[in-house]
């Protein structure tokens, strides 16, 4: 299961979340009450990896996530079978003659089922697991391997794709399970080892340092991700999707979930989610099945000198409020806009991304505590009560249409097969006084296959594309009786 790169809930815990909080059960609580005795290191003087290795190794496991195929075969030899796009091809690369190939946008097919293969973490000695959520994401059968040889099959308790974490449950007594560490103290330059099963090779360990903390690297789509990273050059490859990272204690510090690399495997930097954030959403999962989520109802992003020298503030970093929902928790409690948040709950938030972190935390009715700079220089706290999070629908701008200078209209099956031989797409009918007009040579009759490598094939979808994206735009696309794709580029 390649790095970053439904839920079924315990039937005495169905319709739970109107439970007073002292019935709920914390893994935490139930760690530090189970007997499981871990060596005290020194951080100092020569280091020494055994102890985190030996301690973290039993409590990861080897995740097979099946997935029953839902494409079908098709034979290079059954010319008539073939999609449209890949006729020619084919039949103009004999090299291909003895193979079959999958188009993915096929649905049920009867060829062989996919297994990846990722890592967990064991939280409790009765068969709790996280790992991430895209290594069991549309799994049809997950089953776990334990270090020493036995495997179960797995059912999922809850997910929560907002921070790609899963919860899992096997049914077993007296398993050894990593005790939660501490991120928040975890610091820029500490030791690390991670522990996975990278390539699949079973129980394999590797060190590092944390390179850095809360960093954002964009790689979760859903709206109202977080990601708050710890960075570290310990290596890490596909298959050590949700494994352990562990400090030299063999306390869990994070999940590894991500590597940032040019060619698929480890070029020097991968990403875990701390462990304070794994705390929160694995017990909201165990006992709501999904994630109560507190927000503050504000749109905020990075200070930056630039943005500092604007506003005449004597800092560099912080959060920028840009602004506040009418209705907001923010807005009640008196934050402005242009207000820079220096710190929560007493932890400094340096980064838009610390911020969310904290935040993500906490649930809904749980006050936070804001240190915040207004005016330049005056220095404020107040006291905000988090309201619920609730999943925002994109409204679409449809003056977007306007401001391109463009008419479009659905291409209809006969059209793609006939004339276009594309599976998808938008045709310009018509073109007027605007952007695409002025900055690039499209011509009425493309067909928009894709935006910026979204494919659309519905107005939706085309404006969907278009007002997600802050920069430049890149239109893929095709003419009638023309085999070539043309790609047009500019800026919003």
């Amino acid at each position: 299961m390649n790095l970053i790169c439904l839920s079924i809930l315990l039937f005495f815990l169905q319709g739970c979340q109107s439970q007073e909080k002292k019935t709920e059960k914390d893994i935490e609580e139930f760690q530090k009450n189970t007997s499981q005795q871990t060596d005290n290191v020194s951080y100092t003087g020569l280091v020494n990896f055994r102890n985190a290795a030996k301690t973290a190794m039993p409590g990861v496991v080897n995740i097979k996530s099946t997935f029953k195929s839902r494409v079908p075969d098709y034979d290079y030899k059954d010319q008539d079978n073939l999609p449209d796009p890949f006729k020619d091809f084919f039949k103009d690369n004999p090299f291909f003659r003895e193979f079959k190939f999958q188009d993915p946008r096929f649905p049920q097919g009867n060829s062989e089922p996919i297994i990846g293969s990722a890592s967990g973490v064991i939280l409790t000695n009765d068969g709790y697991i996280t790992t991430n959520n895209h290594v069991i994401k549309g799994a049809d059968e997950i089953n776990v391997t334990l270090f020493d040889g036995r495997s179960y099959p797995a059912k999922i308790i809850g997910t929560d794709p907002l921070t790609d974490l899963a919860l899992l449950k096997i049914e077993e007594k007296n398993l050894s399970f990593i005790q939660f560490g501490d991120s928040d103290i975890t610091e820029v330059g500490d030791w690390v080892v991670a522990v996975g099963n990278p390539f699949n090779l079973a129980s394999t360990v590797t060190a590092g340092i944390v390179s850095a903390k809360a960093r954002n690297i964009n790689i979760l789509k859903e709206q109202g991700a977080i990601e708050s990273f710890i960075q570290t050059d310990a290596a890490v490859n596909p298959g050590n999707s949700g494994g352990a990272l562990v400090n030299l204690e063999g306390k869990l510090i994070g999940i590894n979930t991500a590597i940032a690399t040019p060619t698929g495997v480890y070029a020097g930097y991968a990403f875990a989610i701390p462990v304070d954030i794994v705390k929160k959403v694995i017990n909201d999962l165990l006992n709501f099945g999904s994630v109560q989520r507190g927000t503050l109802g504000m749109s905020i992003r990075d200070l930056n000198s630039s943005l500092a020298k604007e506003i005449n503030i004597n800092r560099a970093n912080g959060v920028y409020v840009d602004s506040v929902m009418v209705n907001g928790a923010a807005k009640e409690a008196g934050i402005r806009a242009k207000d820079v948040i220096i710190s929560i709950d007493n932890i400094e938030t340096a980064t838009a991304s610390k911020l969310q972190e904290i935040v993500s935390r906490k649930r809904p009715g749980d006050p936070v505590k804001i240190k915040l700079i207004r005016n330049s220089k005056d220095e404020k706290e107040l006291t905000v009560t988090l309201k619920k999070y609730t999943l925002q629908t994109p409204t679409i701008n449809t003056n977007l249409l306007k401001e391109l200078g463009v008419e479009l209209t659905e291409i209809n099956k006969e059209d793609q097969k006939k004339k276009y031989n594309v599976m998808n797409g938008l045709k310009i009918t018509k073109l007027y006084d605007g952007k695409l007009k002025r900055l690039t040579d499209i011509q009425p009759g493309f067909v928009i296959t894709s935006v910026n490598r979204k494919p659309i094939s519905t107005v939706k979808s085309f404006l969907e594309a278009v007002q997600d994206q802050e920069g430049g735009i890149m239109i893929e696309g095709k003419y009638a009786g023309d085999p070539t794709f043309y790609y047009y580029a500019f800026g919003m």
